[in-house]
């Protein structure tokens, strides 16, 4: 059944913050198809090396997202 995959910055994320990522995306799934889903639904949480990501030609890097992340409120 459903499976997704999302692809986060390496060293940016703590595990607790990923674990927390795939509930909340298994119950988005749930919510729209049904309980009997919630143990067909994979979510796969990968890290990608700092770097080898690009955005407008320019390398995304760990601290770069960290930098734009510590001007964003908590919990926004």
């Amino acid at each position: 059944m459903p499976y997704i995959n999302c692809r986060v910055m390496e060293g940016v994320l703590s595990e607790d913050q990923k674990a927390e990522i795939a509930e909340s995306i298994t119950e988005t799934i749930v919510s729209v198809v049904g309980e009997p889903v919630r143990g067909l639904t994979w979510v796969v949480i990968d890290d990608m090396s700092s770097g080898q990501l690009t955005i407008g030609g320019r390398p995304v890097t760990t601290e770069g997202v960290k930098e734009i992340l510590a001007g964003v409120p908590a919990g926004a």
